[in-house]
């Protein structure tokens, strides 16, 4: 990931830098089997969530089966250690589509620990 000179200053200056370069090389393995996020992925979740395509493997139904088939104890965890306990989706849905559910919203948790509101990005 490459970061303008402009956007580190911004960064440095609201106290993030050092704490997002730490967490952006320590992403959950539940977020990098699948793609590693930047800074514009990171954003556009923020803005609309997994499912507007700014993170499509955790709304894509075969790779979130897949993730959560691997790791979703860890995404249920991650979920658990946030909220305390998990929120329950609408009944009736598909196993994959639970499976989006929670892998989208682990993700969007994680994403939502920044504070990127001062960063220009263009």
């Amino acid at each position: 990931m490459e970061l303008t000179y402009t956007q580190c200053k911004q960064m440095s200056e609201i106290g993030l830098l050092r704490d997002f370069i730490h967490a952006l090389n320590d992403q959950p393995i539940w977020i990098t089997c699948n793609q590693d996020l930047d800074m514009i992925d990171i954003k556009g979740i923020q803005q609309g969530g997994c499912a507007s395509g700014a993170y499509m493997p955790a709304v894509t139904y075969y790779t979130a089966v897949q993730t959560m088939s691997e790791h979703g104890n860890d995404v249920l965890d991650y979920i658990g250690s946030h909220w305390g306990e998990l929120p329950q989706p609408e009944t009736g849905i598909s196993w994959s589509a639970l499976a989006s559910f929670y892998l989208s919203m682990a993700v969007e948790l994680w994403c939502n620990q920044f504070d990127l509101e001062g960063v220009n990005w263009d």
